[in-house]
């Protein structure tokens, strides 16, 4: 489908990507979200840590919800989802990567943009133990990404699966890492790297014979962590094969269920390979909104519901 016309305006002040990407990250709260969480044991001897919010009645519709590069379960923009689909008839699973539930995965290998094999496991978990006739995905930035690649690459799509949202999707990831390596970004860049050099330490508790010293010393952006670690650790030749392996750009032509993608002109975490205009173009299920606002899994909206929360239940409610 051609791309759809936005009509997000929001006020002065989240005209600003930069302002529209804190906020949302750092200072937005949501309350009112009960969840009560699973574990769910992976067929590698792994876990998953689920957290499900229930709708206000009884329900057969379901999201599927994914988090971005080390987020989890309770961020805002998570919770908000949750809330605003509970609140209109849909069930919410929440999906913590490994090691982004608060303790440390039991493997050497970790979460990755493209580990769909993890998200099929969940599925199947679902299918196998729950009685949902409607299944939609919700994925934000990396979240986003792993569910495109899920949809395109290849797998068996069950018939519950209804549709797709894809908020904020860097659909190239050599692309997008190009981005948050440029000055503009530095400051995110620095907090993410932060976090997963913080995460990489604790792993290296578990595994010093794989995780050494010297290692982590040379690990001074983020793509030397996908160099090192990530690309080691899930059998990438180095981080290039790693994004070029795993971009959900190439598996877009192949997605048969409607998906809308929602990705801000000011999302200054994605560049021009990360806009896929053309591929929407030729599939007819998928949609692509580019509003000139919203930064980076921004979109700040009345009454505390984001743009996007709001848009991706609309775009569910018209399947």
């Amino acid at each position: 489908m051609p791309q759809i016309a936005s009509n997000y305006k929001p006020p002065l002040f989240f005209r600003n990507g930069h302002l529209a990407t804190i906020y949302s990250g750092i200072i937005r709260s949501v309350n009112g979200v009960v969840q009560k969480r699973e574990r769910l044991i992976l067929s590698d001897g792994d876990f998953l840590d689920l957290d499900w919010s229930e709708a206000t009645q009884s329900t057969q519709k379901l999201v599927i919800l994914l988090h971005g590069l080390e987020g989890d379960g309770q961020r805002p923009y998570i919770t908000g989802s949750a809330k605003i689909l509970n609140e209109n008839g849909y069930d919410a699973c929440a999906v913590n990567y490994r090691g982004c539930s608060g303790e440390t995965n039991r493997l050497y290998r970790s979460y990755h943009s493209g580990a769909t094999e993890d998200l099929i496991e969940v599925i199947d978990h679902i299918l196998n133990t729950r009685n949902y006739s409607e299944i939609y995905l919700k994925g934000f930035s990396l979240g986003g990404n792993l569910l495109l690649k899920y949809l395109g690459e290849g797998n068996q799509i069950p018939k519950e699966m209804k549709g797709a949202v894809a908020v904020s999707v860097p659909c190239s990831l050599h692309n997008s890492c190009t981005q948050l390596l440029s000055p503009k970004n530095v400051l995110y860049a620095q907090r993410f790297k932060k976090n997963l050099l913080d995460k990489l330490r604790q792993k290296q508790q578990l595994f010093p014979e794989r995780i050494t010293n010297a290692d982590i010393k040379k690990i001074k952006t983020l793509k030397d962590f996908d160099d090192i670690y990530t690309s080691r650790a899930h059998h990438f030749k180095d981080a290039l094969d790693y994004y070029m392996q795993c971009s959900s750009l190439q598996f877009l032509p192949n997605i048969a269920v409607p998906s809308l993608i929602i990705n801000a002109k000011d999302d200054s975490f994605l560049g021009p390979e990360c806009y896929p205009f053309e591929e929407v173009d030729r599939n007819h299920n998928l949609y692509l909104e580019t509003p000139n606002y919203g930064g980076h899994v921004g979109f700040w909206g009345k009454k505390n519901i984001t743009y996007t929360e709001k848009r991706a239940l609309d775009f569910f409610e018209s399947l």
